[in-house]
């Protein structure tokens, strides 16, 4: 069945004025919308993150548990937010509870080495492919400047090659050239740094290829494997594999970002997947079981760099690195924890499992319902298209990664995208702002037919607004 969706007013101008969908929200959730009011008096918008800014105002979450989640006024949820994409377990898992309310007792700051951030550590190199030394960091943004610093040293060169719309943090050498930031007038970000970055295009492999063979100041490409976005917008192994091989042969460090993929896709993260390994990777999220944490590892030769004894021996000035909650020992709790199931149960495959049962459930109601939109993903990672160029479709045989690149750009972009998640917050479920859906070992069967309902539903919901017809 080829769909085509004919919307009623234009892309990106979907009102939230004289919405039903709003007063509904609103009308649901009056203590969050409060607590949002007194929050605009302390935060830059009332919010801590870019990501849960929203119209007419974000949710409060009181608590959480599995895959369920609870707001301020009682409403209950069912999850695809999943802590950015750091809760593999779900919300609350016992093993979390038990491995940070171990931890605590014993200290949150000994200020000296311990015991887990040594087995945290060799956790990381029993799955990583690629990680023969291992930096732990407070945070993925804090991994990525750290690798791109590793690369900078060891090649002794400065520009870094970087691809549209991948996300690596919000430092400096990366918070530009994405679907946040343009790459001119960027506020705070200094001129010399902006020069030294390529921001490339994945759509276009050769000029890619060309950048790299001809420029001799290159010291890194860092990319997210599977594509921009956690693989909203997908990148096909040939790519990843051109990127391996050119940069290879031109003594370019090779970075690949696994904040969100690392343990994800597979066990040793996209790497250990497609079968690539880089010479620097980036972890967060999943790496710290919920809490703060990130790391960078790779070749043992770029990471002794921050080595005082090689230093020492060798001659060459070391990298310094400080950091007061590297390892902290509660993350490193959590983090021990997390991986231990990784490496030794099946949680990365139940949640990849169950996020493909939530993909085929969704393109069902889109097909069911006569909306040209779909839902994709690899494993847990489950993104929505929501067609905003109209094109036909067959919600049941829609093919990402053969899409154009341009088209898989614009995958989230519809005017209507905002009213469609709070239908579904209206109708219990979270997901995040993409919009899209992060899924746990945590979901189950009737997690999933109960999604696929309420999508249903928050569909009806704008179809009652007139906004679209098939």
């Amino acid at each position: 069945m080829v769909l085509t969706v004919v919307w009623k007013m234009a892309n990106n101008s979907i009102p939230f004025t004289n919405s039903q969908i709003v007063a509904a929200f609103e009308q649901r959730t009056p203590k969050s919308k409060a607590r949002h009011l007194e929050a605009r008096e302390v935060f830059p918008s009332g919010i801590v993150h870019d990501s849960r800014y929203m119209k007419p105002h974000p949710l409060t979450i009181e608590r959480a548990e599995g895959s369920w989640k609870w707001d301020a006024d009682g409403n209950k949820y069912i999850d695809y937010y999943g802590g950015h994409g750091s809760l593999l377990l779900g919300h609350a898992h016992p093993s979390m509870v038990e491995a940070v309310n171990a931890q605590i007792g014993l200290g949150t700051h000994p200020a000296a080495c311990h015991d887990l951030e040594l087995q945290w550590g060799q956790l990381v190199k029993r799955l990583i492919p690629s990680a023969e030394r291992v930096r732990f960091t407070a945070s993925g943004t804090e991994a990525n400047l750290m690798a791109i610093r590793l690369a900078r040293a060891i090649s002794g060169r400065n520009k870094l090659v970087r691809f549209k719309n991948h996300f690596h943090g919000w430092q400096d050498h990366v918070a530009f050239g994405s679907k946040y930031a343009g790459t001119e007038n960027v506020p705070g970000i200094i001129e010399g740094i902006i020069e030294n970055v390529i921001v490339a295009d994945p759509a276009d492999p050769r000029a890619v290829r060309e950048t790299l063979e001809m420029g001799d100041d290159i010291a890194a490409v860092i990319l997210e494997p599977t594509g921009a976005s956690a693989g909203q917008v997908p990148l096909g192994r040939d790519f990843v594999k051109m990127l391996r091989d050119v940069t290879e042969a031109r003594g370019i460090v090779l970075i690949f970002d696994e904040v969100v993929t690392g343990f994800r896709v597979s066990p040793g993260g996209a790497q250990s997947a497609m079968g690539l390994l880089p010479d620097l990777t980036t972890l967060a999220k999943i790496l710290s079981g919920g809490l703060p944490g990130g790391a960078v590892c790779g070749r043992r030769d770029i990471m002794q760099l921050l080595d005082f004894e090689a230093a020492e021996t060798q001659g060459f000035e070391k990298i310094p690195h400080q950091g007061t909650f590297n390892a902290n020992p509660l993350s490193a709790a959590a983090g021990t924890a997390m991986l231990r199931q990784v490496a030794e149960g099946e949680v990365t495959e139940v949640a990849s499992e169950q996020g493909r049962k939530l993909t085929a459930a969704l393109n069902r109601v889109f097909a069911d319902e006569g909306v040209a939109w779909a839902a994709y993903g690899q494993g847990s990672c489950v993104h929505f298209f929501t067609n905003p160029d109209a094109m036909e479709i067959d919600p049941l045989n829609f093919d990402a990664p053969t899409q154009p690149i341009p088209v898989m750009e614009k995958a989230g972009d519809h005017g209507a995208a905002g009213l469609f998640r709070l239908a579904l917050l209206i109708n219990g479920v979270d997901v995040n702002s993409k919009p899209g859906a992060i899924v746990s070992a945590a979901h189950t069967d009737d997690d999933i037919t109960e999604t696929a309902d309420a999508t249903r539903r928050a569909l009806g919901m704008l179809k009652a607004e007139g906004l679209f017809h098939a």
